[in-house]
């Protein structure tokens, strides 16, 4: 049984980390939150230390392991500026991290958190589960089962509708956030780089607050891809949920269906960090820099290049 502390126990995708923990036998030990909304801890662990001050939370930590109680995981649910420093902590303290995405705004913070690595001997691990989908799994296979020369056309469109108080929150913010790409987009983008390899080309051809689309050319495929969080460009066809949601990934005029299948993939992350076959600071490097380039570059005008969406806002 391994020892976990959990920061961010308040957030949306905590719950799924609560479940992971207790579903693969372990235990919480402590949790952190600025909010004091943390009544899903008596579902899971209701023994657990809780904090809603980080030095307070810090302070125990360090405590326990001078007293023989070392953590042995610390599993980090914060708002995206957070995860590096707070990373940063439990590699300085010899404990392995687990990190929700995107684990950090911009790749030289991956080189920071390689050199902490190495010197204090512990290991991040991130939540990258759309790798282990079946049905990303399936086209992975179909994809390198291709003639070696198959370049395929995809166009990916993600829309997910957000009230007012988005952009009024940390997300809100490009330097918190890193933006709609970053926010909503860096699971895509890191499933597209494991799908059809290294990346080649990046375009950005509209952005604002709410919305951004663009063009990616990998090693064997095309994307034009449209990211958004206004309501106004949902489809009528948009599935109705917590919020209105439309996913939709055509490869080659064929749709990929993925729209089930998530409910136990952060259970299988965890079991394949705690057998030692986690994803780990190198293979977020690509989807990092994929968004860190659409965040800084300039839009540009390549009308072959624009995706079916775009088309219509730009006319």
């Amino acid at each position: 049984m391994k020892k976990f502390a959990l920061i961010g126990t308040g957030g949306y995708i905590a719950p799924r980390h609560l479940n992971a923990i207790k579903d693969t036998g372990n235990t919480l030990d402590v949790a952190m939150d600025v909010n004091d909304s943390v009544g899903i801890m008596d579902m899971h662990f209701p023994e657990s230390e809780f904090f809603t001050e980080f030095e307070d939370f810090a302070a125990y930590v360090e405590d326990e392991a001078l007293k023989g109680n070392k953590l042995d995981y610390i599993s980090i649910c914060t708002p995206n500026y957070l995860h590096a420093p707070q990373m940063k902590f439990a590699l300085k303290n010899g404990i392995d991290v687990i990190c929700e995405k995107p684990l950090v705004l911009n790749s030289e913070e991956l080189n920071t958190l390689k050199a902490y690595e190495e010197k204090y001997g512990a290991k991040v691990n991130s939540i990258l589960q759309l790798r282990l989908h079946p049905s990303i799994i399936s086209l992975r296979e179909k994809v390198r089962n291709a003639p070696a020369d198959k370049v395929f056309d995809v166009e990916l469109t993600y829309m997910t509708s957000r009230g007012k108080w988005y952009l009024k929150s940390w997300k809100g913010v490009n330097e918190k956030s890193g933006g709609v790409a970053t926010n909503v987009g860096v699971h895509f983008f890191d499933m597209l780089h494991f799908i059809f390899g290294d990346i080649k080309a990046n375009e950005v051809h509209y952005k604002d607050e709410q919305t951004v689309a663009g063009y990616l050319e990998y090693e064997r495929a095309r994307v034009k891809w449209f990211l958004s969080i206004d309501a106004s460009y949902l489809p009528d066809n948009a599935v109705q949920g917590e919020k209105k949601t439309y996913r939709s990934i055509m490869i080659e005029d064929e749709e990929l269906e993925f729209s089930g299948g998530f409910t136990d993939l952060h259970t299988q992350s965890y079991q394949n960090i705690l057998a030692g076959n986690g994803y780990g600071l190198e293979e977020n490097r690509a989807a990092i820099e994929t968004v860190e380039k659409i965040r800084e570059q300039e839009t540009v005008f390549v009308p072959e290049h624009h995706h079916t969406l775009l088309c219509k806002i730009l006319k």
